[in-house]
């Protein structure tokens, strides 16, 4: 069970009801199990460590955010990902992709296409189109120092990192053993045309048909719970083991 404590010190963005209390899970830990998906997918992607990172730190714009809880008080629900105030999202957003461009300008710019579908997808605030708008700058900048096989290999690149980011979403919102796509993929989930379709054999069991992996892994993702009451319940992880047959 979690210590006694205040919630301010802790914030979870993919939100899942449950019963009468909340499980909830940090954007930047999802983020690190769509990494897993992708560095076990068996067609490897090109550039190889550049598309893994970027997969892996998509959501590292979340980790500031990341130190508090905040409620929404119309809603009486922890801020999900989905109703963050935009603003401060978007503020998040421009900090995260500085913060790749210095570590790797490659992944800052596929992190950057992906916030600017989802912004351009889902967003309707005057924040949020400024951002998108100065999203094609910052990439325009990035594709101008790419070789030709970076360049090439962008949108492949950028429908693999949403196809992982979907896949965790999927096992993060869903009870282990349970289907529904997870916004904003709620189409399922494809690359290049093909789709793949996720298969429980078990609560704790995940396979995709047809297999797109290399080899068995396991996921393992903190959570916490919090009561309707906003005092913590426990923290713990989900563990999955997702196979190839």
């Amino acid at each position: 069970m979690l210590e006694t404590r205040s919630l301010d010190k802790l914030l979870r963005v993919i939100v899942r009801e449950k019963g009468d209390y909340y499980v909830l899970i940090k954007q930047h830990d999802h983020a690190l199990a769509s990494g897993e998906f992708a560095r076990h997918w068996a067609e490897r992607p090109r550039p190889l460590e550049p598309t893994i990172y970027a997969i892996a730190h998509h959501d590292v714009a979340w980790q500031a955010p990341d130190e508090r809880v905040r409620w929404n008080e119309e809603t009486g629900r922890p801020y999900s990902f989905a109703d963050y105030p935009p603003e401060e999202k978007v503020r998040a957003y421009v900090g995260g992709l500085a913060w790749l461009e210095e570590r790797d300008p490659y992944a800052a710019c596929l992190s950057s296409m992906h916030y600017e579908t989802l912004v351009r997808r889902f967003g309707g605030s005057e924040a949020e189109a400024e951002f998108a708008e100065a999203e094609t700058q910052r990439q325009a900048r990035l594709r101008a120092g790419m070789s030709g096989e970076e360049l090439e290999s962008l949108e492949r690149n950028l429908g693999l990192l949403r196809l992982c980011d979907g896949l965790s979403l999927y096992v993060c919102l869903n009870e282990p053993g349970d289907g529904g796509y997870p916004p904003p993929y709620p189409e399922g989930f494809e690359l290049e045309g093909e789709r793949f379709e996720p298969v429980w054999d078990d609560r704790h069991t995940l396979r995709l048909e047809p297999n797109p992996f290399s080899e068995p892994f396991g996921l393992f993702i903190p959570y916490m719970t919090v009561g309707r009451d906003r005092r913590p319940v426990e923290s713990g992880r989900l563990e999955l083991r997702v196979v190839t047959s």
